[in-house]
């Protein structure tokens, strides 16, 4: 139960931690899949799981503990089933879904970043002793238990790993919440901010990147300002459905179909999160019509800016009452006053 109260106080990161993971891009909910299933175990052996299951395993411990839990593999057809089991790390992928480290090979990325985490995570601490293969006879529901060593040296916080079934070259994974005790930090940057494209298919491209040592579900917030009028169409931010997992990184988008035509829109994200965590960064454009691509567009856009700042001086500068004519001269010395000259008048 104390395992449980701990994990529940992060219920903001456990809402998108029930995704089912797969080694590479996710397969459909195990509940989906024909012929056999496995999640975390609920009940006894041959008894069917009561409602309201659990869809991931929860754990919690202090560095050089042993956690135990138990998978549930249930065969629903009429024939024997081979079913191979392991742990495994989990990561985000580069547009924040998650995934695991495949059985073989190391995956793209490395540690700290987008990719494939390296080896040595928790994954590598789960452990089903002697039952890694587990024949399950038709009609038969079989749990497995299995441990999780937390090493000595363990550094505290999240620590995303799973639980992968295998049979006949079909893979279910089963999420492992894990929880280090010791302090937590949830701190987050948001970097690479740009406006890409134009007309509907305008964008805000930005990248997440966890910098603390615990799971986060961020908070977008954008905000728009023109330089000659007001930007009604702009995005205003949403939760991002994202769990961005420590030491993580992501690219994500926000779509922006009512992008103006014709104007420098200043664009600020604010990034928050549960513990804390908040980011801000900026970023600019300008928007104007009809540019070509290549050098002659960048000139055309050249001239669009200078135009379009030209007229929003002008708007802000009105010149004042000249000299009226046939003055007297003033009084004073007979020097002749310096000539200054206006760039751009006749010569």
């Amino acid at each position: 139960m104390h395992v449980l109260h701990t994990l529940r106080r992060a219920g903001a990161v456990l809402l998108l931690a029930a995704a089912v993971l797969s080694a590479g891009p996710a397969h459909p909910a195990a509940a989906d899949e024909p012929g056999w299933t496995a999640r975390p175990a609920a009940g006894t052996a041959g008894s069917p799981p009561p409602s309201g299951a659990r869809p991931y395993f929860y754990l919690a411990g202090a560095p050089g503990t042993v956690l135990e839990d138990r998978l549930a593999l249930a065969n629903t057809t009429d024939q024997e089933r081979t079913i191979t089991l392991r742990g495994a790390d989990a990561y985000n992928a580069a547009d924040g879904a998650l995934a695991v480290r495949p059985a073989t090979g190391a995956g793209p990325g490395a540690s700290g970043g987008t990719g494939a985490p390296a080896t040595g995570g928790a994954g590598s601490w789960i452990s089903f002793g002697a039952s890694t293969t587990v024949k399950v006879p038709p009609r038969t529901r079989a749990v497995v238990p299995f441990t999780l060593t937390v090493p000595p040296a363990s550094p505290p916080g999240d620590h995303p790993a799973a639980v992968i079934a295998t049979e006949g070259g079909h893979e279910v994974g089963v999420r492992v919440h894990l929880r280090v005790g010791g302090p937590t930090l949830a701190a987050l940057t948001v970097e690479d901010v740009a406006v890409r494209g134009r007309g509907p298919a305008t964008v805000i491209a930005y990248t997440l990147v966890n910098r603390g040592n615990v799971a986060l579900v961020p908070e977008l917030r954008i905000r728009a300002e023109a330089l000659f009028g007001d930007v009604p169409d702009a995005p205003r931010g949403r939760t991002v459905p994202v769990e961005l997992l420590p030491g993580q990184r992501v690219e994500l988008t926000e779509p922006w179909p009512g992008a103006p035509a014709l104007d420098r829109v200043g664009i600020t994200l604010t990034v928050t999160a549960p513990g804390g965590a908040r980011a801000v960064a900026t970023a600019s454009r300008w928007f104007v019509p009809g540019i070509p691509a290549g050098p002659a567009g960048a000139g055309v856009l050249g001239l669009g800016v200078t135009t379009a700042a030209a007229l929003y001086l002008v708007r802000g500068r009105r010149p004042g009452p000249g000299p009226a004519p046939h003055a007297p001269p003033a009084a004073g010395p007979t020097t002749p006053a310096p000539h200054h000259e206006l760039t751009g008048a006749a010569r």
